[in-house]
């Protein structure tokens, strides 16, 4: 069971979930509510039995990153280093969950992507983009730093255009976030690309899948003594497994893979 919340919308087509941020007179903002609701749910989908996960904005819009007007609220209200810092932590915890799915995440960015929401997008394991869309790392240009999603950023652009990005505060347009490898693929028809995205996800085994996402992650801060040992380990148990049976068995048989809980 999946928690509900009037933070977010949850759209489930058999066992795929697209999680709609449904503010868009706001441009879909991070407030604090949409981080908890997000966070609860990412712990709930750990162990869901859903394969994929679309994060989508309502209104043509993705997100437009941190709630401005909470950050308003902060410096009147005469918040401590201590209240900023725990929100901080808030954040670096949403976009952990984020990473740390076991699904398939896809994110379908339109119109406008700035700050965190930019950072939000770098987590995907798939960017999807609609023609037209903005991209920005803006915090600079308010006096702030992105400083939560910056390893989330270098990971996906890499450190120089990851520091370019982010030091200016430069407005991207779709062509150019491709270039830089922030998006995958720029159509003019989001729902049709991403049941076509969809229906290539669903063809992999889906433990399969959740293993190497959690190998791929590990690898930054393993030696190479541990990235050799994880990797025996993972394919062992997966060559021995049921999943690895169906599919070596449907390859020889020339048919689909019936994957258990697709």
């Amino acid at each position: 069971m999946l928690p509900t919340s009037q933070h977010l919308e949850l759209e489930l087509d058999g066992a795929w979930l697209t999680v709609w941020f449904n503010e868009p007179e706001k441009r879909n903002p991070l407030t604090n509510a949409r981080v908890d609701a997000l966070i609860k749910l990412c712990a709930a989908l750990q162990t869901a039995p859903i394969r994929g996960v679309t994060f989508r904005g309502r209104g043509g819009i993705f997100c437009a990153g941190g709630d401005l007007k909470s950050f308003k609220t902060v410096f009147q209200g005469g918040a401590s280093k201590d209240d900023v810092v725990a929100l901080s932590l808030r954040a670096a915890d949403l976009f952990d969950a984020v990473a740390a799915l076991p699904q398939f995440t896809v994110m379908a960015v339109e119109g406008a992507v700035m700050a965190g929401g930019f950072g939000l997008a770098c987590i995907g394991d798939m960017v999807i983009a609609s023609q037209g869309t903005k991209f920005s790392l803006s915090e600079t240009r308010i006096g702030l730093t992105p400083a939560q999603i910056a390893p989330f950023v270098v990971s996906r652009l890499g450190m120089p255009a990851a520091r370019r990005l982010m030091l200016t505060g430069a407005m991207l347009d779709t062509d150019t976030a491709r270039q830089v490898g922030l998006v995958d693929y720029v159509v003019a028809d989001m729902d049709r690309a991403l049941a076509e995205q969809q229906a290539k996800v669903m063809a992999a085994a889906p433990v399969a899948l959740a293993t190497i996402k959690k190998q791929l992650a590990a690898l930054p801060l393993q030696t190479r003594a541990e990235q050799r040992q994880m990797a025996a380990d993972t394919f062992a148990d997966r060559m021995l497994s049921d999943e690895a049976r169906e599919g070596i068995s449907a390859f020889f048989d020339k048919r689909k893979p019936n994957w258990a809980g697709g």
